[in-house]
């Protein structure tokens, strides 16, 4: 029994199936299991802090004095010049010189346990599913790759705003139709993580794809890899 289901009972949703012209299928039930968690916005928000933060490169660098190259000799002589004693043209108050305090690469992931993750990631589904964000549709059907026809199948399905299809990445026609629309992002079903369910306006889902009407749904997504991805590029420790 997962946290959520100990706190509170979970919620039945259902859904308008369609196709692509836009026509009513009838209703379908949703995986109460996945879609039908209480949304809890302060775990939501630390897993999406955590997953922006591995997002972060780290690689921004400055020079420190000694890095700096040049500044060997002292400028001038320590006494008689009436001016403050100096040792080297490349500390920090001078042009040129190096930085104190600067940015050095560090690393901004944050480990998150798996168990928070694959729960923020249920409760992101669910809220979607509870404010009439998600949409399934039977099946795609693209005999060829036209940005035109994956276009005329939004308007069909009155899609507005950020679209997050979840795809098989073996229907290449699907995939290639879509790609070049700057509204729609697409995700295997594999790659589902919490940033990219929130910030979609609403999340588009076929049979085959749906979490818990077929394959087994694990619930965990894509957040975990994502999360330490940064770790791994630079060859620190998970």
């Amino acid at each position: 029994m997962s946290f959520a289901q100990s706190e509170r009972e979970l919620v039945k949703v259902s859904v308008t199936k369609r196709n692509q012209k836009g026509e009513d299928l009838g209703t379908i039930d949703l995986d109460p299991e996945i879609f039908g968690h209480q949304p809890n916005v302060s775990l939501l928000h630390q897993v999406v802090t955590a997953q922006l933060a591995a997002a972060r490169a780290g690689t921004q660098s400055t020079k420190t004095r000694s890095e700096v190259s040049g500044g060997g000799a002292k400028p001038f002589r320590q006494k008689g010049t009436g001016r403050a004693r100096q040792g080297s043209i490349r500390a920090p108050h001078y042009s040129g010189g190096g930085v104190a305090l600067g940015p050095k690469p560090r690393k901004y992931t944050q480990k998150t346990p798996k168990k928070m993750v694959r729960l923020a990631l249920l409760q992101a589904l669910s809220d979607r599913a509870q404010s009439d964000a998600v949409m399934v549709v039977d099946a795609w059907s693209f005999p060829n790759i036209k940005t035109k026809d994956a276009v005329a199948v939004l308007k069909a399905l009155e899609l507005a705003g950020r679209v997050l299809i979840v795809v098989d990445p073996y229907d290449y026609n699907t995939v290639r139709s879509f790609a070049n629309i700057p509204q729609v992002q697409l995700l295997d079903v594999d790659e589902l993580n919490v940033y990219d369910i929130l910030k979609s306006d609403v999340v588009v889902f076929t049979e085959n794809v749906l979490p818990g009407a077929g394959g087994e749904f694990d619930g965990e997504g894509a957040m975990v890899e994502v999360v330490f991805q940064a770790d791994e590029s630079d060859g620190g420790e998970v």
